[in-house]
């Protein structure tokens, strides 16, 4: 199983990583058999955090290629969760817009077309919320689309959390979108920050997928503090932060807790938090045995994992460099 650390490979970045029925269902679905997204939702049932990966996945696709949303909303006039997809292909379409780089390198025609997007985003979540209300995942959707005008929208902001939380109480997408609100390159403070990824890990039972969040917060943290627009080039600087025995300390008791309740899945966000923690022990120097473990687990499956992007230009970059640190 080690095989891919001895000669060169390709990192996958297909967004649905490892899971491979999302895989199928989604191309089969842009490919002309709409029929194939409704059956895989309706297989995964109430499984709040694995419903919310693929329909973010989904999502994507309804943003980039709406063709098989059409026609599905054409077959059945007012599917629920057709507004659902809807709402998040207007947010993929808004992230689009706006891209990854900080705001002093983003231009005025980015955020105009991020905000005009958001917002679009903003009333098809509130729709899709209406319509599918047991559901959590339209209240992320309503909070992802806050993030173009996050400072008027603090109070709306934390309504739509709570009523995400009130659903599932330790919903990933939920607590993750509130991390990344209230980090400080958005509209919060590494305060802030810190306090929305350690409450929820801390209160969270063994083995759930939020247990993990105070790890970004530090990939936040470090991002902003040493170097926020030279990213590799502090690399150093990031590292030197990574082997505080503060920080090792809490990446150890994050990895423990997620994993006392067993070996988490791959699907939904196993592969993520897998390299989440991979990333975490090769900044600290830390355990590289057990990354080892954890990347051959992962195989060649990116997808997009942002986290890597905080330290290399490139996300693919990151995955190697760690990747040849465990040879």
């Amino acid at each position: 199983m080690f095989e891919r650390f001895r000669k060169p490979f390709t990192p996958d970045t297909d967004y649905a990583q490892a899971d491979l029925q999302l895989r199928g269902a989604r191309d089969r679905a842009t490919a002309g058999d709409w029929t194939a997204a409704p059956h895989l939702l309706h297989a995964t049932g109430r499984d709040w955090e694995l419903r919310s990966r693929r329909l973010a996945v989904l999502g994507i696709a309804a943003g980039h290629a709406p063709h098989w949303v059409h026609a599905w909303e054409a077959a059945m006039p007012g599917d629920p969760t057709v507004a659902i997809l809807r709402a998040d292909g207007l947010n993929e379409l808004a992230g689009q817009a706006r891209g990854g780089a900080s705001a002093r390198n983003t231009g005025p025609e980015q955020f105009r077309e991020f905000h005009r997007l958001s917002a679009l985003a903003a009333a098809a979540g509130q729709r899709a919320a209406e319509l599918n209300p047991e559901d959590p995942y339209p209240w992320v959707i309503r909070m992802g689309a806050m993030l173009a005008h996050g400072h008027e929208h603090q109070d709306d902001f934390r309504a739509a959390l709570g009523e995400a939380v009130a659903r599932d109480p330790y919903h990933f997408e939920a607590h993750l979108t509130a991390v990344t609100f209230l980090c400080q390159k958005w509209y919060g403070s590494h305060e802030q920050m810190f306090a929305a990824a350690r409450g929820p890990a801390a209160a969270a039972p063994a083995g759930a997928s939020v247990v993990m969040l105070p790890l970004l917060a530090h990939f936040e943290y470090a991002l902003r503090e040493f170097g926020f627009e030279t990213r590799a080039e502090s690399l150093a600087a990031k590292m030197e932060y990574f082997h505080r025995p503060e920080v090792i300390q809490e990446i150890s008791w994050c990895a423990a807790k997620w994993r006392a309740a067993g070996e988490p899945r791959l699907i939904a966000r196993g592969v993520t938090l897998r390299h989440w923690l991979a990333l975490a022990n090769y900044l600290a120097g830390h355990d590289r045995a057990g990354t080892r473990t954890l990347l051959a687990h992962v195989g060649s499956y990116l997808g997009s994992t942002a986290a890597y992007g905080y330290f290399w230009m490139r996300q693919a970059e990151g995955f190697q460099a760690v990747s040849t640190w465990v040879r």
